[in-house]
């Protein structure tokens, strides 16, 4: 027996037909094709869910699907009026084509996918309520009843043990119990957090193998914990920094390097053991292929409300899937954007870990919920059951929590 090679399953993955990606939902559709009807679109930000802005689409049948994009309100809302006579009057139901027509926009301006990525998950969220099943059922799932989470670390100083013993004790005592988190890497360098820094020096480098040593002997073999990168390192930095947190066995080096795709993750890649992770501000298959097929990371890090939606992130996941590679979701967002990766993460075979605001000292994120508060336990998300997203929106919550300048949904 002949084994396939790199070259084979390239052809394998390039040729798999985009149909069979979303057969499961062409199936629960049909019977509702054309009975429903898109009659807006808004875009609207809140608070506190890092630049990102809501999205909603409303139809003739009263029915509302939310979405959340990588893009401030005005932004969205400039892009969406680019598009409106793609959408306006059109079948809900016709994702796929809705997707192509919106990400292949050229003139007058280039498609923009991160409100793209929006729009998509608010037509998933439709489709759900319009058909009656969750988004992940329509995607193919689900695999999974729950997903599980990391976290971050916060309010602790990493270079100090006391801080590190103190943190330690608040996250093994929180209801949540979340046993993986990842703590940045910026205020142990006193660099500004996500722009490019000069070539890290020895005293910088002593500084991130005491700290994240301290995380690890605070915490124990129990708790994982990852190193958290902005992007800001060149080369010889980046490799540095996985050297000197080797000996604390980090779960994994997120963004470690310019986000784009060159021959710096390569060098990186063969310097290191530690398994590496990007993609948070990558786009559409495009963006991820040249990582997957070169085996430049361990695990690709979409952000649904940047890479895709849906449609756009189901698409990287297949491919990825081809290579066995595992596919972790991105999220500083809101609740409808942690449902989405629930649902994201529950209809494909491959999903790793999804991060996770969920579980802070203020509860900000579970507040907007009106009822059936998102379950965490043991760092593991319920995925919920209700039609589409399964989210019912607060609307004192989103009110009250208005980013400046905006309007509840434009009123």
């Amino acid at each position: 027996m002949t084994l396939p090679t790199r070259r084979d399953l390239l052809r394998l993955a390039v040729a798999l037909p985009s149909a069979a990606l979303f057969s499961p939902f062409r199936a629960l559709a049909a019977p509702n094709l054309n009975r429903v009807k898109i009659t807006n679109i808004r875009a609207m930000a809140i608070q506190n869910i890092s630049g990102n802005c809501l999205i909603r689409i409303d139809t003739d049948a009263g029915l509302t699907g939310y979405g959340e994009a990588g893009a401030t309100g005005p932004m969205a809302r400039a892009r969406i009026d680019t598009m409106r006579s793609m959408l306006i009057g059109k079948d809900p139901l016709a994702i796929e084509v809705h997707f192509h027509n919106m990400t292949s926009l050229m003139h007058t301006y280039i498609a923009h996918i991160p409100t793209i990525s929006g729009i998509d998950m608010a037509l998933w969220d439709l489709a759900g309520k319009i058909v009656g099943a969750p988004v992940s059922t329509l995607l193919g799932g689900p695999f999974r009843e729950s997903i599980p989470m990391y976290s971050h670390g916060l309010d602790l100083d990493m270079l100090d043990k006391g801080s590190c013993r103190a943190w330690a004790e608040r996250i093994k005592a929180a209801p949540e119990g979340f046993t993986a988190f990842k703590n940045g890497i910026d205020r142990i360098l006193g660099v500004p957090s996500a722009r490019f820094a000069a070539t890290l020096t020895t005293e910088q480098l002593r500084n991130v193998a005491r700290a994240y040593g301290n995380c690890r002997e605070a915490v124990g073999d129990a708790i994982d914990i990852a190193v958290h990168c902005h992007n800001e390192m060149d080369t010889p930095s980046a490799i540095a920094v996985a050297k000197a947190v080797e000996p604390m066995n980090p779960l994994f080096i997120e963004d470690a390097l310019n986000p784009p795709f060159s021959e710096s993750w390569m060098s990186l890649r063969r310097s290191t053991r530690v398994p590496l992770l990007t993609g948070e501000k990558l786009e559409m298959l495009r963006g991820f292929k040249p990582f997957v097929d070169s085996q430049a990371v361990d695990i690709i890090h979409p952000d649904l409300a940047f890479s895709g939606g849906f449609t756009g992130t189901k698409k990287i996941a297949d491919y990825a899937y081809v290579f066995r590679m595992p596919v972790a979701l991105h999220n500083v967002g809101s609740l409808v954007l942690t449902y989405a990766n629930a649902h994201f993460g529950a209809s494909i075979q491959n999903f790793y870990r999804s991060e996770s605001q969920l579980g802070r000292a203020n509860h900000f994120i579970e507040g907007m919920a009106a009822a059936n508060p998102p379950e965490v336990r043991k760092g593991l998300l319920k995925v919920p059951t209700g039609h589409g997203l399964g989210l019912e929106i607060n609307p004192d919550f989103l009110k009250a929590n208005l980013a400046a300048g905006e309007q509840y949904w434009g009123a």
